[in-house]
């Protein structure tokens, strides 16, 4: 509370300093009515007595508690006002806010989680998800290796939203391509033809469940696809030589679309 034996005369500048608000703010509120000095010094300065003081400070305080002006102006100066209705209502808007920051710091660390981890499941769900051949030291790997790029930020915002059924049904959208694609080459489908090229499309638009994939960047995975050995063994695994072709077909679209697969960067 403001101490009354040395309150009157006080000055803009002094009130600030004891109420902890700017000038600029006690001007305003002097020049809407809200709270005026009562007097002034022969040179016209303000001066804060006592009275105008805890006036102040009350609107200071039910300032802190979010009310507006117009809210405080009828709490101190309508005697008919609902006070307690009032405080009620900011009440519940405070407790609306605490529940929306509450979820905004649950879904930062959930984001944090993400860009740090990659895929937010337990090593159950991961298994129950993409199978007993899943390793649980993958997403570690693949931090250490691609963390600093934007492809990995791109992967870890899509993974801060996504819980066991989304990823559950791009482990399915997965299994499914690979299927086709073993079924297509056992089929004797070609690269360039419409169906490998539909095969290839669909890839990419799968693939943008992590992060946006352009052709370019999509030759440069088929490569990795034949020439790495843990992924080589993967699509060998569902059909002997499916990692060649599979690049082949990728290949093939590229130059549909004018890329060169042999000169195509990581862009």
């Amino acid at each position: 509370m403001p101490d009354a034996a040395d309150a009157d005369g006080l000055t803009v500048g002094q009130v600030s300093t004891r109420l902890g608000v700017t000038v600029r703010a006690l001007h305003h509120w002097d020049e809407i009515g809200l709270a005026r000095p009562s007097l002034r010094t022969a040179a016209g300065y303000r001066l804060y007595t006592a009275g105008d003081l805890e006036r102040l400070h009350r609107i200071v305080v039910y300032r802190e508690i979010g009310l507006g002006l117009d809210e405080i102006r009828a709490i101190l100066d309508d005697s008919t006002a609902d006070v307690p209705g009032a405080l009620r209502a900011q009440r519940t808007q405070v407790a609306e806010r605490i529940g929306r920051l509450r979820r905004l710091s649950a879904g930062l660390d959930r984001m944090i989680d993400a860009h740090e981890r990659g895929l937010l499941l337990t090593a159950e769900q991961q298994a129950a998800i993409f199978g007993p051949r899943w390793n649980l030291d993958w997403p570690a790997q693949a931090r250490r290796r691609y963390g600093d790029t934007t492809q990995w930020r791109q992967y870890a915002e899509r993974s801060a939203s996504r819980g066991p059924q989304e990823w559950q049904a791009i482990a399915d959208a997965i299994t499914g391509l690979e299927r086709a694609l073993g079924d297509a080459m056992d089929a004797g489908v070609t690269p360039g033809s419409p169906e490998a090229n539909q095969l290839v499309e669909r890839h990419r638009e799968i693939f943008a469940s992590y992060f946006p994939l352009t052709r370019q960047m999509q030759v440069c995975l088929g490569r990795m696809f034949e020439a790495d050995p843990g992924f080589a063994a993967h699509y060998n695994g569902i059909r002997t030589g499916l990692a060649t072709w599979f690049r082949r077909i990728i290949d093939a679209s590229a130059r549909a679309h004018g890329i060169d697969p042999d000169t195509a960067t990581w862009q």
